[in-house]
């Protein structure tokens, strides 16, 4: 397959592009879930083709083919060159691709046991039996278990001599139940909403998660939320769980700074930023002890890769530092916009779709607390835990987030369980206002996996590391 790409590339110089890049995609999935005792899904996929970009006269084309015969991948080139030329009539500005360095490798993530060699039987048995174990309490009315795999080949060449290889692995479970008491319904789960928990890892990831062991409390918990209290109307300190603070990056700190929506291509779909380009190096995002860095680096976690779809090598670099925001998500093509390098986020969903600046692992570092001493140092607060629902503005200014579960903290101690909490803010005003984050032993890097952008829409698996954090003085309420 690397023969005939660097042969259709060669074809492409011969055309006197000035740049092009043929990518190989094969993607097997694998997804089981159990419902209530029934298994729902259980299905295996295999997709594979080839995509070629071409930037002729300025122009980008591009054109993606399912066969892997020579002959139709150079009609997909010609088609991709043609596009380019024809685009070309139109272009107001050429395209130009900040350098980078041109690599030969091959790419594996870390991988102890492949989940697609582990029995059907064990992992059915294990969903089934998490699912008849969260229905043995009459109260709960719905169970569902999951596990969801995929394993990725690809190859990467372009006419700048680049030969990439990676072989992916990605593994990922989780569990919810919903308890209904006749008048209330209140959900749960294990270990973290939206189908679990993600890594580029194999089986052995779920293993080590501890899914039967959490059963129990993960039922009762949700039991227990029928009869609990309502979330207080109010403003007060909080304590966010890791879980919860992961999606909070995302939603908050990942998007806004995606260039390419700073830039306004997004606009039409997925929105825009507030982050723009006259913030950078000044705008103070949070406070001193707010530092987020995008590391694509990271063994084992979702958002881990060796190279991305333009050949540009992982790395990890700062987005807020010490609370200023210091740098953004970029492409080869959006990058020089800041005058700068690409920090390689540009990621397809498949042979047949364009890359798009997508996030990777985006990480608010940890701090220096221990999870006891900062409850213990609360006086008056919340601790929110696991998200539930989530809306922020087109611009991820103004957000509300809804979580399943939280516990009151008076004097130091926690306390009831609360209901229905959210809380809600303005992204600058609500990071400004983090004056405690929890050390590296709470820290943990979570999956995300259906991470939408794109028209057509395009799902990646990113991730986000994040620890118990604290914020003083937000709005909370409950949600209805």
């Amino acid at each position: 397959m690397k023969d005939s790409l660097k042969s259709v590339l060669d074809w492409l110089k011969g055309k006197g592009v000035d740049y092009a890049d043929a990518r190989y995609v094969r993607t097997e999935s694998e997804s089981c879930m159990v419902s209530d005792g029934i298994v729902e899904t259980l299905s295996r996929d295999v997709n594979v083709g080839v995509g070629i970009r071409v930037i002729d006269r300025g122009a980008w084309g591009f054109a993606a083919v399912s066969s892997l015969k020579e002959a139709d991948i150079k009609k997909a080139a010609n088609k991709a060159l043609q596009t380019a030329r024809a685009s070309a009539t139109t272009v107001k500005e050429k395209v130009r691709l900040t350098e980078t360095e041109s690599f030969r490798d091959h790419y594996k993530s870390p991988c102890e046991i492949d989940p697609f060699a582990v029995p059907t039987d064990e992992k059915i048995g294990l969903l089934l039996e998490i699912s008849d174990r969260l229905k043995s309490n009459p109260k709960i009315k719905t169970s569902e278990a999951s596990m969801d795999f995929y394993k990725t080949n690809k190859i990467f060449c372009s006419t700048e001599g680049s030969e990439i290889e990676q072989d992916i692995i990605e593994s990922g479970a989780g569990y919810m139940c919903v308890a209904y008491d006749g008048n209330e319904v209140q959900k749960r789960s294990y270990p973290n909403s939206h189908r679990g928990d993600f890594a580029t890892r194999g089986y052995e990831f779920i293993q080590g998660m501890r899914l039967l062991d959490n059963v129990d409390r993960t039922r009762e918990e949700a039991v227990a939320l029928l009869t609990a209290d309502n979330c207080p109307d109010t403003v007060t300190d909080i304590i966010i769980c890791g879980s919860q603070m992961a999606l909070q990056v995302h939603e908050s700190c990942g998007h806004p700074t995606e260039l390419d929506r700073v830039l306004g291509t997004e606009i039409s779909l997925a929105g825009g930023s507030f982050m723009q380009l006259d913030g950078l190096n000044k705008l103070k995002y949070g406070s001193d002890i707010v530092n987020i860095f995008a590391d694509a680096t990271i063994p084992g976690a979702l958002g881990s890769f060796g190279y991305d779809d333009e050949g540009v090598k992982a790395q990890r670099s700062p987005i807020i530092q010490e609370g200023i925001h210091v740098g953004y998500l970029t492409s080869r093509e959006t990058a020089p916009v800041i005058g700068r390098k690409s920090n390689g986020t540009m990621r397809a969903d498949g042979w047949n779709r364009l890359p798009l600046i997508r996030m990777t692992n985006i990480n608010l570092e940890p701090g220096e607390w221990e999870l006891d001493d900062l409850i213990v140092n609360t006086r008056d607060g919340i601790f929110f835990d696991m998200n539930k629902s989530w809306s922020i503005d087109d611009k991820r200014l103004n957000f509300q987030f809804g979580v399943e579960c939280a516990w009151e903290i008076k004097n130091g101690k926690l306390g009831r369980m609360l209901k229905n909490p959210l809380y809600t803010g303005m992204t600058p005003e609500f990071w400004n206002s983090c004056d405690a984050i929890c050390n590296r032993k709470h820290w943990k890097i979570w999956g995300v996996p259906n991470c939408g952008k794109g028209e057509p829409m395009q799902i990646a698996r990113v991730a986000h590391g994040a620890a118990p954090t604290r914020f003083r003085k937000v709005k909370v309420g409950v949600s209805k």
